[in-house]
């Protein structure tokens, strides 16, 4: 039996764990199948507070789950396949391992939207990709494009210009819905052109198992018209992972688990950190946080208990 389970390994999970190991809760973190969130795709880290030159993200979860592990943190593989809020202890499987817990921190973030084309689907890894930082460098001297325009789209476009010869940022609206800076940043890169009131009509060419170029499709003409392209990049948001908690938890109507009074959730025990109730911020700092609120909410929790 377990004081508190963590689901997640990002900002928030290990945040959540430093906290609640120093506290003495032993907890244990189910890392998941994106270990690290995402966190662990992103380069340079510039906005975390202490770190003036930057930090690279793989090296910032690195350093805080060496420290959540100093305090007594214990770490499990793998993903949660299924768990039971409807009564205490909660239970989660894990495998063929069932894990029982009298608190839960639920931490398991968000991952990226796609554009729902089969052949996008297909050619996931072979050319289309959801992460510059991880992908970017396979495109050394090539034509590559970025779909969205929104932050997450100008921070790839932005980051492959290091690598591409030319990014093609295409938005299906007339002007981006990024960040002032950002849109700054983007418009003034010589190596960016914003291709706009367009969509991806389909991915080319699935039967060469690589990236040949992009059907695309201007939303105002209708006319269609083939770039040739070496890669894409799919920048168009997130969906949270609480796919587990449907029926046991109140999401709200995109998805998130709501939270009130910090980072308590509709069932009574279960604590919600990070990108998988906060829709509006999803920053580094404010996931870790909501992480260190949870563990508090918890300890507390456990408190009053006995």
């Amino acid at each position: 039996m377990r004081d508190v389970v963590i689901i997640g390994s990002g900002c928030a999970g290990l945040t959540a764990a430093i906290y609640a190991a120093r506290a003495e809760l032993k907890p244990l973190v189910v890392r998941g199948h994106e270990a690290g969130g995402q966190l662990s795709l992103t380069t340079g880290v510039e906005n975390y507070p202490g770190f003036p030159k930057g930090v690279q993200g793989p090296e910032l979860i690195d350093l805080m789950q060496q420290q959540a592990s100093v305090f007594g943190a214990e770490f499990k593989e793998g993903d949660v396949s299924r768990v039971d809020l409807s009564r205490r202890p909660f239970t989660l499987e894990l495998g063929k391992e069932q894990i029982e817990t009298r608190t839960l921190i639920i931490a398991s973030g968000a991952s990226a939207k796609m554009l729902g084309l089969e052949s996008e689907r297909k050619l996931l890894g072979h050319g289309v990709s959801t992460c510059a930082t991880c992908d970017g460098f396979f495109h050394r001297g090539h034509e590559v494009a970025v779909v969205g325009g929104g932050d997450t789209a100008a921070e790839e476009a932005l980051f492959l210009t290091r690598y591409a010869t030319k990014v093609h940022l295409i938005h299906r609206r007339d002007q981006l819905r990024a960040s002032k800076i950002m849109q700054d940043r983007v418009l003034s890169n010589a190596k960016i052109k914003p291709v706009w009131n367009t969509v991806v009509a389909d991915v080319l060419d699935p039967a060469k198992g690589e990236v040949t170029g992009l059907r695309l499709r201007n939303v105002k003409s209708g006319e269609e018209s083939v770039s040739p392209l070496g890669g894409l990049f799919i920048g168009i948001g997130h969906q949270p992972n609480t796919s587990l908690f449907v029926g046991q938890l109140d999401l709200s109507s995109t998805g998130y688990i709501v939270t009130h009074d910090g980072s308590k959730t509709s069932v009574a025990g279960v604590f919600a950190a990070g990108d998988v109730q906060d829709h509006v911020y999803r920053q580094a700092i404010t996931a870790a946080g909501s992480g260190c609120m949870a563990a508090i909410d918890a300890e507390r929790f456990l408190e009053a208990e006995h």
